[in-house]
């Protein structure tokens, strides 16, 4: 195993809560942020499959990097990752195990959480040192396959993602893991034109079943 594996960013290890936000428009982003960040939220991860997020990225980390770690997610070439890196990424999420990811987050030095569902592929990027590893999907799972995992690998820092609302929220944390990842759960209808409040109503209920402070 790598004695390299950089952490989770602070405000994320702190929160165990990242909010992925996927959009049809990058610039969309701001005021969600803006209303996430009001509600106590301290990770986001913007993902890839909506279009422009690279080039919203440096706009948006001199906005609001000091209230959010800023992760990009759904990265799948090493070429974006150091896109994201240099453009003031704290964090690499991505659906996949692929080695020439892991390396390219390594050289850039970027805490990378990489994406799998079975053993093989969990341990694959736990080993190539990943910050932590996505359970993706995590509904098909449940939080039981924490256990499951940690009998064969002890010190895995598992982040569920997929599926994941407020109940299994809180059922994932108590079984171990380091981190939820939530998406559509908390962000509702926000980025078609729904209600900012009601998404901060929304992300207020899950920061209060996930950071470390509230007894989660």
């Amino acid at each position: 195993m790598t004695t390299t594996r950089p952490s989770l960013p602070e405000h994320t290890a702190a929160a165990r809560l990242i909010v992925v936000i996927r959009g049809e428009r990058a610039d969309q982003y701001a005021p969600v942020l803006e209303a996430l960040a009001g509600a106590g939220i301290r990770s986001v991860e913007l993902t890839l499959s909506t279009p422009g997020t690279l080039d919203e990225l440096p706009a948006l980390r001199e906005r609001f990097g000091d209230q959010l770690d800023i992760g990009v997610g759904t990265v799948t070439d090493p070429a974006d990752l150091r896109t994201a890196a240099e453009r003031g990424a704290h964090y690499i999420v991505t659906p996949i195990t692929r080695a020439d990811l892991l390396a390219a987050a390594a050289e850039s030095g970027i805490p990378i959480v990489s994406g799998g569902l079975t053993p093989s592929e969990l341990h694959a990027g736990w080993s190539a040192g990943a910050a932590a590893v996505k359970v993706f999907p995590a509904s098909v799972v449940g939080p039981g396959y924490l256990k499951d995992l940690r009998g064969p690998f002890p010190g895995i820092r598992v982040i569920p993602s997929g599926g994941v609302d407020l109940e299994a929220a809180a059922a994932w944390l108590q079984a171990g893991a380091e981190a939820v990842s939530v998406g559509g759960p908390l962000l509702g209808d926000a980025l078609r034109g729904g209600s900012l409040e009601e998404l901060a109503e929304r992300a207020a209920r899950f920061v209060g079943v996930t950071t470390r402070e509230a007894g989660a």
